[in-house]
């Protein structure tokens, strides 16, 4: 027994992954980690989950919902910034644990992580789809229910917008990052002024009533979730949390970060910050302009709101610059998602074919595998069903990096660099981080949890029937050519 749990525990000399990232060309600043952040973190989740979590979960105390889930979110930051100047490597919360915890650990955190990259990105691209489709109906465009719906859900077959942008966004990505930086640098500006602009136009058709009550009486809802009181806002706070995941996608880039010392946590915590801003003001100003049971069942409520409130027009263009700066967020994800999963190949986790770079150090193989199996799974699972089964499997690793903390710090100075920011308040805020994502994590509903269950427990079959026996940890890092012959 000993000899297997010291197996698992198997370390990664950093050095390694320094070595192995060496090739990822270092080009992104923190103006780009910025728009990478704030591009991911606002994403289809500000013009979709505050009218639906008010509907069902929270009415108007929607607000304290978000809140909950940003203070949780904000410590876990605080110790993302340090791992991430510490340790600017490929795959983030994977590659930081494998060196903190040991190999099986950091698979399991990785593996956490690729469920959310997968299914996130099926998210964003079914909130596109709703938003983009939303906005041709007042032209009298109305695509046919099997190509607007996944299958078998109210007569679907395929979303086929979802899979035209993911597909879209892999091909620019696979030209290069400083490409694709720049465009979501400008879709990035373009997303914050429709939001502002949403918020400033949707502040004149405000009616107070709406507000009241603030915190509606709680009940049970039909399908057994929590509507009103705390218990409401509890289960709001959990669907809620997988708007601000957007900051591990930074940390994923992290190996292709100019002085990421200084760059990581500004990006990160940045980021954050201003995304917490915006989500409070733009669910302030939705329920108020309508009574938050109109939002039920709606997956585009800001669009819907302008245009009942008299503003189609302003709807209109602020629904199409809501569409093209959704590509902001599939940019991030894919971006981080792929890197994550070329840390896995990297490593000998997964085929090693996914670890290779092409001839201008891209990680395309996995990129492109990536982008298959999210398309496969949009094309399978209902956007609200998404929502939380994201969620699940991104508390489990921010779990792990908060409890990092404890081991990073005995080591910084010694075998790992003295990081220009830490972690405050240590060591008492990485336990309130571990227990803030474990409470949010325990709100998560019965079905999410079993399919995160599911998740993992596939993911140890793959690990013990595969990763264990051929990563190159195991096999005393016996190197592959990271670049394709």
């Amino acid at each position: 027994m000993s000899r297997i749990f010291k197996r698992l525990t198997l370390k990664e000399d950093p050095s390694i992954y320094e070595d192995k990232d060496a090739n990822l060309v270092r080009v992104l600043t923190v103006k780009d980690f910025l728009a990478l952040g704030v591009g991911t973190i606002v994403s289809t989740s500000i013009f979709t989950l505050p009218g639906v979590v008010a509907a069902d979960h929270a009415g108007p105390a929607v607000v304290f919902s978000f809140l909950i889930a940003a203070i949780v979110a904000g410590l876990v930051a605080f110790a993302y910034a340090e791992m991430a100047a510490a340790m600017p490597f490929a795959g983030s919360a994977y590659s930081w644990i494998n060196v903190m915890f040991g190999e099986f650990f950091g698979w399991i955190a990785g593996w956490a992580l690729l469920a959310e990259y997968f299914i996130a990105l099926a998210f964003v691209g079914s909130g596109l789809s709703a938003n983009f489709r939303g906005l041709l109906v007042p032209l009298g465009i109305n695509f046919p229910k099997a190509l607007s719906n996944t299958l078998g859900n109210d007569g679907g077959i395929i979303d086929i917008t979802a899979v035209i942008v993911l597909v879209a966004v892999a091909w620019l990505l696979s030209k290069g990052v400083n490409g694709a930086a720049r465009v979501e640098n400008v879709l990035v500006v373009l997303k914050v002024l429709a939001i502002l602009t949403f918020i400033i136009v949707g502040l004149t058709a405000i009616h107070i009533e709406n507000y009241v009550p603030f915190i509606p009486k709680y009940h049970v809802n039909p399908d057994g979730t929590a509507f009103g009181g705390w218990k409401g806002i509890y289960a709001g706070v959990s669907m809620i949390f997988l708007s601000y995941i957007g900051f591990d996608s930074i940390a994923a880039n992290s190996a292709e970060a100019k002085d990421p010392e200084k760059t990581m946590p500004r990006g990160i915590l940045g980021s954050l910050v201003i995304a917490v801003t915006l989500f409070v003001a733009v669910a302030l100003v939705l329920v108020g302009m309508f009574k938050y049971t109109k939002y039920a069942n709606n997956a585009e409520p800001v669009g819907w709101a302008l245009r009942q409130a008299g503003h189609s027009g302003i709807a209109s263009v602020i629904q199409a610059v809501a569409v093209i700066g959704m590509f902001t967020a599939l940019i991030g994800m894919m971006l981080a998602g792929s890197r994550l999963l070329y840390s896995f190949g990297r490593d000998g986790m997964l085929p090693a074919w996914l670890g290779k770079l092409n001839k201008r150090n891209l990680p395309n193989h996995a990129l492109f595998a990536l982008s298959a199996i999210a398309v496969v799974v949009g094309a399978l699972c209902p956007f609200a069903f998404l929502a939380q089964l994201i969620s699940a499997g991104t508390l489990i690793a921010f779990m792990f990096v908060s409890l990092g903390i404890y081991p990073l710090r005995r080591r910084e100075g010694k075998d790992l660099p003295e990081p220009s920011f830490k972690m405050p308040l240590y060591p008492v805020l990485p336990a309130v981080a571990f227990l803030g994502a474990l409470f949010v994590f325990w709100g998560l509903d019965v079905q999410a949890k079993t399919y995160a269950g599911v998740w993992f427990a596939i993911g140890l079959v793959i690990y013990f029937a595969y990763g264990m026996h051929h990563s190159y940890l195991g096999k005393g890092n016996k190197r592959v050519k990271s670049s394709d012959d």
